[in-house]
């Protein structure tokens, strides 16, 4: 059995209450995951091209305004 077919297991015998608690935790943790891997993104470079080529279509009209 894999790691994650474990915590499957684990997680269907949870309690409604248990289940709530751990969805709410597990939002705030893969959110926080989420916000360290765009920092990270932004701080070596990788988000850089987006931008540019956002700022290009912007300033050739091929976007609007919301």
């Amino acid at each position: 059995m894999s790691r994650v077919e474990h915590i499957e297991g684990k997680v269907k015998d949870l309690t409604s209450d248990e289940l709530k608690a751990f969805r709410d935790w597990f939002g705030e943790f893969d959110a926080e995951l989420w916000d360290d891997q765009i920092e990270a993104d932004a701080r070596n470079g990788k988000l850089r091209s987006l931008a540019e080529r956002a700022l290009q279509d912007h300033e050739s009209g091929r976007s609007t305004v919301l």
